[in-house]
């Protein structure tokens, strides 16, 4: 048996979706941007599926400006917002995603003015921190919803209001939260999101930027200027966007059942995983689709590798691809011994509870083993 349990770093494509996308490879495999049938019926597509994602965010279609993902997306929110702005400050956390904290250091050595702050034990920000930090020089605060190592649910709608006490813009990074937990972008005073279609079970290369109306961005890529009225150019993948479109209505659907089944998983997992351990980040706070353990004293990495038939991490993909250790883990006051001796595991829609029961068993042992090779 080999158990997938990593679904933070991606997710399997939905059947449906793969079968949504198939026609556009093949037989309506126009160019959305192109002036004849074959265009017009990709381009109709393309508007289908950007009502999708519009509707489970209760915005207009015409503010989701696809992307090639995430990553270029919150590139294009910090970057657009910045250069237009006649504010010098950027506030973010020290939890974010690799690329809004690049993003934001990139500005910052551009010459922009950085604030980067700091967490609770719990990866919750301190909310009179963030207060205290926003004066009349901040032009944009950047916080994600659902951390992609801890799995902790940030308080956007509080986070949104102090930004804008601040006359500061909000953004917010949500390609873990998307479709996973209710985000209605009006009521929570969220003015630009990034989106990422391969985290609720679409295809990968496709990401969206959701675009408050009104609000004057710097494009970031040149050319024929396809989306957002010239805000992001490129030819769109319209099998991508029509194949993000139907995990979006898929998502919306199955909400509330998705979360029901997280929450069973965690609860099965913990129950089978009889070796001590501690759970990081709030508990309380949480999207029970991700677990982030620490075993105190041991080696997540040589766990990892123990672990032959479980597909697990030890944090974000792109910084264990590179051998990094965990900027997350650290904010919140653990130590790089600590950090090492965390596992992140994630199960999703097309988890089992016997799967989940018997990675729990399987890591388990694997720690027990290592104790004993330890003692």
């Amino acid at each position: 048996m080999n158990i997938y349990l990593d679904y933070q770093a991606t997710t399997p494509a939905d059947p449906a979706v793969v079968a949504a996308m198939q026609p556009f490879w093949t037989q309506k495999f126009g160019n959305p941007h192109s002036n004849h049938r074959y265009g017009w019926e990709a381009e109709a597509a393309v508007d289908v599926a950007r009502g999708h994602i519009a509707r489970v965010l209760n915005v207009q279609p015409e503010t989701v400006v696809f992307t090639s993902g995430a990553t270029e997306a919150n590139n294009l929110a910090l970057k657009g917002v910045m250069a237009r702005a006649d504010r010098r400050r950027l506030v973010t956390v020290s939890t974010e995603h690799s690329c809004v904290l690049e993003t934001a250091r990139f500005l910052e050595s551009r010459g922009f003015d950085l604030t980067v702050l700091g967490v609770g034990s719990d990866g919750l920000v301190d909310l009179a921190a963030l207060q205290a930090a926003l004066g009349e020089d901040v032009a944009l605060v950047s916080v994600m919803a659902v951390n992609n190592e801890i799995g902790v649910i940030q308080p956007l709608g509080r986070i949104a209001a102090a930004a804008h006490d601040a006359d500061a813009l909000f953004h917010c990074d949500a390609a873990q939260g998307f479709g996973k937990i209710p985000l209605d972008m009006d009521a929570l005073g969220i003015d630009l999101m990034s989106l990422s279609a391969h985290k609720i079970y679409g295809p990968k290369g496709i990401g969206a930027l959701v675009v408050r109306s009104g609000l004057d961005l710097e494009p970031q890529m040149h050319g024929g200027g396809q989306e957002g009225d010239g805000l992001r150019s490129g030819t769109l993948a319209a099998p991508l966007a029509v194949g993000f479109g139907k995990a979006a209505e898929i998502a919306a659907a199955r909400m509330d059942k998705d979360r029901a089944h997280a929450e069973a998983l965690w609860g099965a997992f913990l129950a089978a995983l009889h070796v001590p351990h501690a759970i990081n980040g709030s508990t309380a706070q949480r999207w029970r689709g991700n677990i982030n353990l620490r075993f105190e004293g041991l080696d997540g990495d040589r766990l990892i590798a123990d672990l032959r038939r479980v597909s697990i991490s030890s944090g974000a993909a792109c910084a264990s691809a590179k051998g990094r250790h965990s900027h997350v883990l650290e904010a919140l006051g653990l130590s790089r011994v600590q950090a090492k001796a965390s596992l992140r595991i994630g199960w999703g829609r097309f988890s089992t509870e016997d799967e989940v029961r018997a990675a729990a068993a399987m890591i388990g042992e694997a720690v027990l083993m290592q104790r004993k090779t330890a003692a």
